[in-house]
């Protein structure tokens, strides 16, 4: 692998002269500072995504949360900054009804909102789900996103998305929002922790008259983890890994309407690897990972309630895991809207995307699966207090001919402080280049076998909710779900061997609850609750209880500090009734995290972060008896940023 090590000098030289690059021009820009010209223009003061009371992944606008028929969650770039997360996965794995499958070592993870790993995640709009596969019904590893400093917030959409956003948005939807510079600065954070860990991290913003850049660079390194396991807490042989991050985001605004951006992401992994059988390892056994995603996109409108955009994308994704598969996914997406009258509102988009995927160590070569897509949908206010949401996608894709998902919602405002909602739609998704073509030989333990004649999974998803506001400073919500897929798809062992196969049902059904309280300018705290039963049907047989539903009841507590100049979070995330016999014989966890952060002075910030404070045992990915994936123990991390 001396070609790897290569190549990872010759990245990181790269991202050090971008950077480098980057400060320089920075610093020509802030020495530029005392002109007139030199005034953030206004259309950048007011950016959309910095109002805490607006989404735009629901409906595909701009829209007010209470307005939005729709069970939703925002993190924003303060709450990023204030709890220090490394990566998405820690970020979001905090919210109310989400769950977070981490494999590897934890360096591999899948999402999964309302108990189903169906779930689109986008950067800025733009889908990163393959056509490939990756574990279970999930196919976007999150750790591909290289950077939390250039995020300016994070949108989580509970429940169906088809009718918007195509195949995958069963569970729901993650969009990733990045930063637009709007300031000359540079910021370095630099970390170490426990297991030989140490972290190191350079953005830097900028902005010449009408053009603008943002590039983030790090760098990655750890020796082993730690893990909790029947008592002891013993050393993951061949747990270290080594990683590089690098992105680039370039803006070029023609008028306060039109501007064009060209973003590219770059992510690399290399990762020891353990065996979960025994809890034993290979000296021997790696993970490389590399993905690459490009982006150019055509910005008009931005001026208006409907902003549209043209966008070429091209995401490259490269693993090599005892023999190596890659995905080259390229597609261009258009969306158009119109704010027809004072109640009417529509918008439309096409898409054409193409994926291309290889696994020469499991039977496929170069097979493409190309999917085109149109959509549309009305946003009515149709009465002083009432909204209605109708939809409509159709997708016609190469292997599976044409699908249409509808949808409809309707939101109800009973007064300033009182939203209800509810929405029902069709779901809609396609088997993987995996599900298709897949074939492995594992000797003794058995063949695997994928199935050209799979069908689509389709099926429907409902959502009722209720968001209240007692007062200025407390809030309640709660909703309801449900979701049933027919043919859904999943591999089943006949004997040794394991084949895909459609099933006859896949039922999901839960509610969730949350509170958020602010006692004091200084103190808040936020509770959350959700109940996720999943259930699948076999051959025409009853519905069984999914054995893999790693949180039937999630408990989530936040308790918050912020005076001055310090600022403390204790982080509570609880499962219960799980299926003791799949995790050593725990049918509960409880994992806690704490930070707590100081600014010695406006531009320096020093910070002490430790997680699973208790040294808690337990698992984030099911397995047979006696095969276990173990999470990482008790950690450590002080760190300290520094922005000039």
């Amino acid at each position: 692998m001396k070609q790897k090590g290569n190549w990872n000098k010759k990245l990181a030289l790269q991202v050090a002269v971008a950077l480098l690059a980057g400060t320089m021009a920075g610093s020509t820009a802030l020495a530029a500072d005392n002109g007139p010209d030199s005034q953030v223009p206004e259309n950048d003061s007011v950016d959309v995504y910095e109002l805490e009371d607006t989404v735009v992944t629901a409906e595909r606008m701009p829209t007010k949360k209470m307005e939005t028929p729709a069970n939703t969650a925002v993190i924003t770039a303060k709450e990023i900054e204030d709890n220090h997360y490394q990566s998405v996965d820690e970020a979001i794995g905090h919210v109310n009804g989400v769950s977070i499958v981490r494999m590897a070592g934890g360096l591999r993870s899948y999402v999964r909102i309302n108990g189903d790993d169906r779930v689109v995640i986008m950067v800025d709009g733009q889908k990163l789900n393959d056509d490939q596969g990756g574990f279970g019904r999930a196919n976007v590893d999150m750790n591909m996103i290289p950077s939390m400093d250039n995020i300016q917030r994070i949108e989580v959409v509970k429940g169906g998305g088809s009718a918007l956003y195509g195949s995958d948005a069963v569970g729901g939807v993650v969009n990733i929002i990045t930063k637009n510079a709007v300031k000359n600065e540079t910021k370095v954070d630099i970390n170490t922790g426990s297991w030989g860990s140490h972290n190191y991290s350079i953005s830097t913003q900028g902005k010449e008259k009408d053009f603008s850049w943002f590039i983030t660079g790090g760098l990655q390194k750890r020796g082993h983890f730690d893990y909790k396991f029947n008592g002891n807490s013993p050393t993951m042989a061949n747990s270290d890994y080594n990683n590089n991050s690098f992105s680039m985001k370039l803006k070029n605004r023609f008028s306060d309407s039109d501007s064009i951006a060209f973003s590219y992401a770059h992510r690399s992994v290399d990762d020891g690897q353990y065996v979960c059988n025994g809890l034993t390892s290979s000296p021997n056994s790696r993970l490389w990972e590399n993905f690459n995603n490009y982006n150019l996109t055509w910005n008009f409108k931005e001026d208006t309630a409907v902003p549209g955009y043209v966008r070429f994308f091209y995401n490259y994704k490269w693993i090599d895991q005892s023999g190596s598969f890659s995905n080259r996914m390229m597609g261009l997406d258009a969306q158009y809207g119109w704010k027809l009258n004072d109640t009417n509102t529509l918008i439309t988009g096409v898409e054409w995307h193409q994926s291309n995927s290889e696994n020469a160590a499991n039977g496929y070569y170069g097979k493409k699966l190309t999917n085109k897509s149109v959509f549309l949908q009305d946003t009515w206010k149709f009465a002083d207090k009432w909204t209605l949401v109708p939809g409509l996608r159709m997708d016609n894709h190469s292997m599976f001919g044409t699908h249409w998902s509808p949808k409809v919602a309707i939101n109800y405002v009973a007064d300033a402080d009182t939203q209800v909602y509810a929405s029902w739609g069709r779901v809609f998704k396609a088997p993987t280049a995996d599900d298709l073509y897949y074939y492995a030989d594992y000797g003794s333990y058995g063949k695997y076998y994928g199935n050209p004649n799979l069908r689509p999974e389709t099926g429907y998803t409902e959502t009722i909710g209720i968001n209240h506001n007692i007062n200025e400073n407390t809030s309640i919500g709660f909703s309801v779900f449900q979701s049933e897929l027919h043919d859904a798809i999943n591999w089943m062992s006949v004997g040794t061997n394991n084949y895909v196969q459609n099933v006859d049902k896949e039922k999901r059904r839960g509610m969730e609850l949350s509170f958020k309280q602010e006692l004091s300018p200084m103190w808040s705290y936020d509770l959350g609750y959700s109940y996720i039963k999943r259930e699948l049907a076999k051959n025409g047989g009853p519905m069984d209880v999914d054995t893999a539903n790693l949180q039937p009841n999630g408990y989530r507590i936040g308790i918050h500090y912020n005076s001055g100049a310090w600022k403390a979070n204790l982080l509570g995330t609880i499962g219960s009734g799980l299926d003791a016999q799949y995790y050593n014989n725990n049918s509960s966890y409880n994992v806690w995290d704490f930070n707590l952060s100081y600014d010695i002075k406006k531009n320096i910030t020093t910070y002490f972060k430790v997680n699973n404070i208790t040294n808690q045992e337990y698992f984030e990915q099911s397995n047979s008896p006696g095969y276990y994936y173990p999470c990482a123990g008790r950690f450590y991390q002080v760190g300290l940023t520094c922005t000039f």
